[in-house]
């Protein structure tokens, strides 16, 4: 309450006023993502999607120098077929120390790093961002909606306004989902600009959460296999509990009673 009313005389004042306006306008989607919950699942198609869409479009500045192209393989991934991996692995070119030269990637190499200055590496993106902050940055509705770095990224690739202005040299885009409303990275998606090898519709809103949804996978790949072992603990717990329950009430039934 304190807090509160600091800062409506703050804000009365004109101290913070631009900034604080400005931020208190951005607005993160909820997006239904299918691997939200405990019970949540990656979707493989989508992330096979998404994989689509960072080739085809982030890679061309941002890396996943954190992922090896191996783990496209991997089960609860996008789960490629090995040909798959070592002709997807082939379409980059890595240097190779022992050689003094590049060539082309193998399934055992690593993503190549951002090739733009200033463009950061995505592979822990939607770990290293939060969507969902509750009141007053307390993250109390964390609890419910989780971290929301996936939904942060939807919303920031689906936020633009189509405003522009320039700064010092620099444009700058309107985007209702990054903090201050103003972002430096010119929009990448516009609808139909990727054509999905399944089929799918692929306009922007689609796009974005597809590609959102393979970079969750890059920052926590092994999420379905950690989801998987905490229900198996919860279970073996509250069996455990019901033993331990049981035996004392065994251990204790003849001794309560006596006079």
């Amino acid at each position: 309450m304190f807090k509160k009313i600091i800062l409506s005389a703050l804000l009365a004042v004109g101290l913070v006023g631009g900034a604080y306006a400005a931020a208190g306008k951005q607005h993160i989607e909820d997006f239904d993502f299918s691997f939200e919950g405990p019970f949540g699942t990656f979707d493989q198609f989508q992330l096979q999607r998404g994989l689509q869409v960072y080739t085809e479009v982030c890679s061309a500045c941002h890396g996943l120098e954190l992922v090896a192209f191996r783990n496209l393989g991997d089960e609860g991934g996008p789960t490629l077929e090995g040909d798959q991996v070592k002709a997807y692995a082939a379409l980059y070119d890595v240097y190779d120390a022992e050689l003094d030269e590049d060539r082309a990637a193998k399934p055992a190499d690593m993503f190549p790093g951002s090739g733009f200055d200033g463009a950061p590496d995505l592979s822990l993106m939607a770990k290293a961002r939060a969507g969902f902050h509750g009141p007053w940055g307390l993250g109390i509705n964390q609890i419910v909606k989780g971290m929301g770095g996936p939904e942060y990224i939807a919303s920031l690739l689906d936020g633009y306004t189509g405003e522009e202005k320039e700064e010092a040299g620099t444009t700058f885009y309107g985007n209702s989902a990054f903090p201050g409303g103003w972002i430096a990275m010119a929009p990448p998606l516009e609808d139909d600009l990727v054509e999905y090898q399944d089929g799918s519709e692929s306009d922007l809103r689609n796009m974005a959460q597809d590609v959102s949804a393979f970079l969750m996978w890059t920052a926590e790949p092994k999420m379905m296999a950690r989801k998987e072992t905490g229900f198996l603990v919860f279970v073996f717990l509250v069996f455990l509990a019901s033993l331990l329950y049981l035996t004392n009430k065994r251990l204790w039934a003849p001794h309560k009673h006596k006079d």
